[in-house]
């Protein structure tokens, strides 16, 4: 259930846990790790260039302005929090979802998807 990733923050808002792994040879949402949606970063864990790939990351996944995506908690930590605006909540489980079957971590659950 993509629900435990994310609490709603309002309207329009969700703060979305992440499990960052920063580094890695490409960006990607790359499955789950416990309640966190797991991310990889080509970026260093340096002068905050790993936070700023992950937020440049969500914000394309979202489909939203780098703007719209501000970290709440975690600057130097793995475990990350994610405030994330301007979105459609009744999209973002279906969002996840996709999410996670594209990385291979879930099973598709869309309409017509046979899952």
């Amino acid at each position: 259930m993509t629900a435990a990733l994310y609490d709603t923050a309002g309207d329009d808002a969700i703060v979305l846990r992440v499990h960052a792994q920063p580094g890695a040879g490409r960006s990607a949402v790359v499955g789950r790790h416990g309640d966190a949606l797991k991310v990889k970063v080509a970026a260093p864990p340096q002068d905050g260039r790993a936070n700023e790939a992950l937020v440049g990351l969500l914000a394309e996944q979202f489909g939203v302005k780098a703007a719209q995506v501000t970290l709440v908690s975690g600057a130097t930590s793995r475990s990350k929090r994610f405030r994330i605006e301007g979105i459609e909540l009744d999209g973002v489980p279906l969002l996840l979802d996709r999410l996670l079957v594209d990385s291979g971590d879930a099973i598709d659950r869309r309409p017509g998807r046979g899952g």
